[in-house]
């Protein structure tokens, strides 16, 4: 049987709870034990996949087509496990769920209500598919005290109680505040989260201090005796210059030792931090560094493209340099300041995203790199910014541009139900948004003798998509003799998958989101290019 971690947060939001489940996985399966995570989540949507990305920060995509919260992110990319839909569960989700069950008249005419209806389709998500797991890692969203999350941690209690407590471990993670003004590290706020979670029936077994300076030894005793936990188990985490630093962080305080004590559980193997230790190296002290262009609508929130981020500092890595991210907002960009804006960064990246807003100023940009032979990277709705760049500047179809943001002028792009797949119509989208896009990995023919090829080395491909609209094949003849090559298709050479300049000496544009599949420990093909590109340019 499967033991059960349970991770919850106090204090404030955004501590790192993701970023720790993440690096105990790690560090776990370092160890020997194969560990799956998982994410509950307490918000009232049923996904993420309608959220603005100034809300929640990006949609983070799986093999099986689910659009899951961005800390599914952090666990793929740690611990190199392939998250699945059953990974990630919201209060909307569960509610729809018992809803759907009371409406079919399964609960047999008693009155549904959170406990035991809600609690029990929770404890049903945490165990679902988890016989072949030592360790499954349940990280709670929000904090402790909100109102949202009482009927997860309630439901945690009870299962504690169910499979028994020698089988699950609570851990708390909480900011341990300092106050420069007076010079003191605060631990007040750690014992009323305590104080707040042991209310409601849970007494963490292992406390996180997150905290920007080292806590000192009295104050660790502190918090022990009043949380009452025991001091080995009051774990330091000092915030890091790279998220890299995390797995080595938690293994030089011994949270994967203190675990598997608790478990009474024997290493099978030791640490190998070396993997870590290198590339937080390169991160940090190579002295040879690139200026990458992020062109979109939500720049000013880091989390908006947290994958996508993460994938180029992992090119980065596989080139031995260090990448600066230079964000630029495409509403806000001017085709006047095209020039100034551009001409210190060696490439230029347009990432996914929706609507009309800033499109003018991801032509401008995609012209720029075209016209000036800067490295291009176009991702979803990015590719197909630069096929309609393409066509109204060397088709010269002026009135090129996509029925997404356009309803009249001539639609290179189009609603996914405007073409058949498989020999069937894909449901349309002019109703409900939530889930009705091309979701999850898909396959992709590459052709011969082109970049894409030599970049993945192989024919068929797998990619995960997030989108609604397609580039019209009927096209393609048009834009293959002016040049732009359709490199990849999908297996009924319907739908173009990937697009690439002849003449120019890295431009490529990506219907999927290869983001999503890159780790630091396996940078992605396609970002490990395009920053080798970039490192070349003049």
């Amino acid at each position: 049987m499967a033991r059960f971690i349970f991770v919850t947060g106090g204090v404030v939001s955004s501590l790192g709870k993701g970023l720790s489940s993440a690096s105990l996985a790690y560090l776990l399966q370092s160890r020997g034990y194969k560990v799956r995570l998982r994410k509950l989540d307490p918000y009232l949507n049923v996904d993420p996949g309608t959220m603005s990305p100034f809300q929640h920060g990006e949609v983070f995509v799986t093999d099986d087509g689910a659009e899951t919260d961005l800390d599914l992110g952090h666990y793929e990319r740690f611990s190199g496990v392939t998250a699945k839909k059953t990974d990630n569960i919201t209060t909307g989700k569960i509610y729809s769920d018992v809803l759907k069950k009371e409406r079919k008249g399964e609960y047999l005419g008693k009155t549904v209500q959170v406990i035991p209806h809600i609690t029990d389709r929770i404890k049903e998500f945490i165990k679902h598919d988890t016989s072949k797991e030592d360790f499954v890692i349940c990280e709670i969203g929000g904090i402790v005290g909100d109102i949202e999350s009482l009927p997860f941690v309630e439901a945690i209690r009870q299962f504690s109680n169910d499979v028994g407590k020698k089988n699950t471990l609570f851990i708390h993670l909480t900011l341990v505040p300092y106050l420069r003004a007076s010079d003191e590290i605060k631990t007040k706020p750690t014992q009323h989260s305590v104080k707040e979670l042991r209310s409601i029936g849970v007494q963490p077994d292992i406390i996180i201090c997150r905290s920007e300076r080292p806590i000192p030894l009295e104050h660790r005793k502190k918090i022990s005796l009043f949380c009452n936990v025991d001091i080995d188990n009051v774990i330091e985490t000092v915030d890091v210059k790279t998220i890299y630093e995390a797995p080595i962080s938690f293994a030089r305080e011994k949270l994967d030792v203190q675990v598997l004590n608790y478990f009474k559980l024997k290493s099978k193997k030791s640490n190998n931090l070396t993997p870590w230790k290198k590339i937080t190296k390169i991160v940090l002290d190579t002295k040879k560094q690139v200026n990458i262009a992020i062109i979109g609508k939500y720049v000013e929130l880091k989390d908006a493209y947290k994958s996508l981020d993460e994938a180029l500092t992992h090119g980065g890595i596989a080139n031995n340099l260090k990448v600066n991210l230079v964000r630029i907002d495409s509403e806000k960009l001017k085709f006047s300041e095209i020039k100034s804006n551009l001409q210190d960064v060696s490439g230029i990246l347009i990432p996914g995203g929706f609507g009309k807003r800033g499109t003018s100023g991801k032509i401008e940009a995609i012209k720029y790199a075209r016209v000036n032979k800067i490295p291009f990277l176009g991702i979803c709705y990015g590719m197909q910014m630069a096929i309609i760049e393409f066509a109204k500047n060397q088709l010269k179809i002026k009135k090129a541009t996509s029925s997404e943001f356009d309803k009249t002028g001539v639609h290179i792009i189009g609603l996914m139900n405007e073409w058949e797949k498989s020999g069937r119509k894909v449901k349309g989208t002019d109703k409900d948004l939530g889930g009705t896009m091309r979701l999850g990995s898909y396959d992709a023919i590459l052709k011969e003798n082109t970049k894409i090829k030599s970049i993945y080395k192989s024919r068929l491909i797998k990619e995960r998509h997030r989108h609604r609209y397609e580039v019209d094949i009927s096209f393609k003849e048009k834009f293959e003799n002016k040049g732009l090559i359709f490199s990849g298709l999908s297996p009924d050479n319907k739908l173009p998958e990937i697009i690439e300049l002849k003449n120019h000496p890295w431009f490529i544009g990506v219907q999927f989101h290869p983001e999503f599949k890159s780790r630091p420990l396996s940078p992605h093909p396609l970002f490990s290019s395009f920053i080798k590109a970039a490192k070349n340019h003049k």
